[in-house]
């Protein structure tokens, strides 16, 4: 009995199936044989959708806050990174290698 390749599902059917799953009006077996994916995969996503429910009515999840960015910082790296490159880009230049100049 051969293998079936792996899968990716749209997070369209993910939803579908795991609103099924919550709705409880066909067993897993059955939801598993109309979907085509195995009784596992549908509790796990049925259990990740109650656990992002929550997320749906105002309540971010706690991991989930965009990180804070610090402008200066990001500005400072760039130029330090750009600082960097032009010297050694010189040097190559010096040393009569191909600079990577364009």
């Amino acid at each position: 009995m051969a293998r079936r390749p792996r899968r990716t599902h749209a997070p369209a059917l993910k939803a579908k199936v795991a609103l099924a799953a919550i709705k409880g009006e066909k067993t897993l077996a059955e939801l598993a044989q109309q979907f085509d994916v195995h009784p596992n995969q549908i509790t796990a996503w049925r259990a990740q959708l109650l656990e992002g429910a929550t997320g749906v009515f105002g309540d971010p999840a706690p991991g989930a806050s965009a990180p804070t960015v610090d402008i200066k910082d990001l500005h400072a790296k760039i130029g330090q990174l750009t600082l960097e490159q032009d010297f050694l880009s010189d040097a190559l230049g010096k040393a009569g290698l191909p600079s990577g100049k364009r």
